[in-house]
């Protein structure tokens, strides 16, 4: 969930460092710091509470310079929001300097049997990972690159790390090592990087070398070593990452959350010009997948948050279209209480990032139990990605707001595709899609319209309810979590029809109650609900179809096939959510407390 970069071999490492922890601020975090080497005279150490612009503020007053450097973005695990606690922590005697991603599950054991005569400035567990190289070196003799495995190997079998670490007496190297959590090389031919996602060292280099579980790398100005889990130098080939690094700025945009949710119609097309040849037939599908799938009596699809409601919209799709019946399970649930499993099982699991700790946690039981798996994520060569059978991408292209808009609306696509793909129907989904993204860009062309609901239904509001049945309660759900992890307004989303079982109490005069309503099968039901609140003193908001809508509809969507329904109805929940936390004065981007990416479980 933090953001590692460091880089090596340049004239001045300052401003690359700087640039790269700001285009990881959209990952959380509460605190940053910044480590510079000048050399054999020593270096800088700078560290803030907050935002990296205070961190900015602080590392020029200090007039830091140097040739190689560490930063880093925290967000808290181990110890609260303080300047002590943000990395990089430093070894007693100022020789090492680590930043780290992940959370070491024996810490406080390696501290009592090691490290008892130490003092700690810090409430961290890396705090105890630096004294222990820095111990090994002292006391054992043994150079930086033996001491940071040996305390790598004295780590619980459970901890997750991505390491990066600086050696005073070797001011040009950086030492790097990961498990379950990403880290990323990349060369060039003006200095070597280290980072946790590529997008924040794009301006430096877009050719990276993946670390793999227990790797320990040695990264010089003009050389890169790596050593396996098992001690062996191995050599690994750079990918090319084909982003244009003008793809995660914001242009003209307030805010990522708008401009990516002004892309989903883009996403749509470019999506369906990747899955489909000019005949409107499946393609970029291997054949491998499709038999996968044939052979499997059930789908399990394994997601967190966003991903995880997107799967409930995938469900339909897979048995409507491919005819398996489909399971939807919350990852860190799976990982920890696995259901009774059917004989042929396939899995999917859906992430944006690809690195989310709880559904690695579940791909790495399910693999040891030899099922096949399939990772859709939008970050090509991530950890999900590769250590899956099969992956397919998601072509949303970055996704920078906290809050995950396109990347929804790509899994969903994707989803139904893969599923069309086994379909025995003259429907024509291309075509389908086509008009869904026209559509898309209908709606969010109406952009004051949902200002204007969100200013006058949400303002000062501190609870709201989304209600919806069959695929719009699944779309309600997805709602709810946009509304409340941007704009803090507690929101609830459930299937209409449970109102009356215990939900119905808590509606007041005035509450908000957003209605989803474009499945015709349970309009007539939906409708009746919206009166049982309505008749309770609920301030309703009906957002309907075209085909089902009635006079005094919040707003109308445009038509199109009821199952791509969901594709549309999200969008003006997306741009609500927005808006009221724009109302509210807010860092849309930025939620409190929450990550892009989350790497721990």
């Amino acid at each position: 969930m933090c953001g590692i970069v460091g880089i090596t071999g340049v004239d001045d490492a300052l401003p690359y460092l700087l640039r790269g922890l700001g285009k990881l601020e959209y990952r959380g975090y509460d605190s940053a710091g910044v480590y510079v080497s000048d050399g054999f005279n020593g270096g800088y150490l700078v560290k803030e509470k907050g935002r990296v612009s205070a961190l900015v503020k602080k590392a020029e007053a200090a007039h830091v310079h140097g040739t190689a450097g560490i930063a880093h973005t925290r967000w808290a695990t181990h110890g609260g929001v303080s300047v002590a606690n943000a990395h990089p922590q430093q070894s007693a005697d100022g020789r090492f300097y680590l930043v780290h991603n992940g959370v070491i599950e024996n810490y406080q054991e390696l501290k009592d049997r090691y490290l008892s005569g130490v003092t700690f400035h810090s409430q961290t567990d890396t705090e105890v990972a630096v004294q222990l190289v820095d111990k090994f070196a002292k006391e054992d003799g043994l150079s930086a690159f033996d001491a940071f495995r040996k305390m790598i190997s004295l780590l619980d079998g459970n901890s997750a790390y991505g390491f990066l670490l600086m050696d005073r007496e070797n001011p040009d190297t950086l030492l790097a090592a990961k498990k379950k959590s990403p880290l990323l090389i990349g060369v060039s031919d003006h200095g070597n990087v280290v980072t946790s996602d590529a997008a924040a060292m794009l301006d430096v280099t877009q050719d990276f070398i993946e670390l793999h579980d227990g790797d320990v790398a040695v990264v010089k100005p003009k050389q890169v070593e790596i050593f396996d889990a098992q001690g062996q130098a191995v050599e690994r080939e750079p990918f090319h990452l084909d982003i244009d690094p003008t793809e995660t700025d914001k242009g003209a945009y307030p805010y990522y959350m708008l401009k990516e949710i002004d892309e989903q119609a883009v996403v749509a097309r470019k999506i369906s010009q990747y899955y489909f040849d000019d005949d409107g037939r499946v393609q970029n599908i291997s054949c491998a997948i499709s038999d996968a799938i044939r052979a499997a009596d059930r789908i399990y699809i394994v997601a967190a948050g966003t991903s995880f409601h997107a799967g409930l919209v995938g469900q339909r799709y897979f048995e409507k279209w491919a005819k398996i019946p489909t399971e939807v399970h919350v990852s860190s649930e799976f990982a920890y209480d696995q259901p009774m499993l059917s004989e042929h099982p396939f899995f999917i699991f859906l992430s944006q990032s690809g690195e989310t700790a709880d559904s690695r946690e579940v791909l790495d039981n399910i693999k040891r139990q030899g099922y096949p798996t399939l990772t859709i994520a939008n970050v090509v060569n991530s950890t999900l990605t590769r250590e899956a059978d099969f992956a397919l991408p998601l072509l949303a292209g970055p996704e920078i707001a906290v809050a995950s808009t396109k990347a929804y609306t790509a899994q969903v696509i994707v989803q139904a595709i893969l599923a069309y793909s086994f379909a025995d129907t003259d429907f024509n989904l291309k075509q389908e899609l086509a008009k869904v993204a026209v559509e898309v860009s209908a709606i969010t062309d109406e952009k004051e319209t949902f200002k204007e609901i969100a200013d006058t239904v949400l303002h000062n509001q501190r609870s709201a309810f989304y209600i919806g049945r069959g695929l719009d309660a699944a779309v309600a759900l997805e709602a709810a979590l946009k509304l409340k992890e941007i704009s803090y307004v507690q929101t609830e989303g459930f299937a209409a029809g449970e109102l009356k079982h215990g939900t119905i109490s808590l509606i007041e005069e005035g509450t908000p109650v957003f209605a989803l309503l474009t499945q015709s099968k349970t309009a007539g039901l939906l409708r009746g609900e919206v009166a049982q609140v309505a008749a309770r003193g609920a301030n309703t908001v009906i957002i309907s179809s075209e085909s089902l809508a009635r006079p005094g509809d919040a707003y109308v969507l445009p038509e199109v096939d009821e199952l791509l329904m969901p594709l549309l109805a999200v969008i003006p929940a997306q741009l609500i959510a927005y808006y009221a936390t724009l109302d509210r004065g807010l860092d849309v981007d930025r939620p409190r407390n929450l990550a892009k990416s989350v790497t721990v479980q």
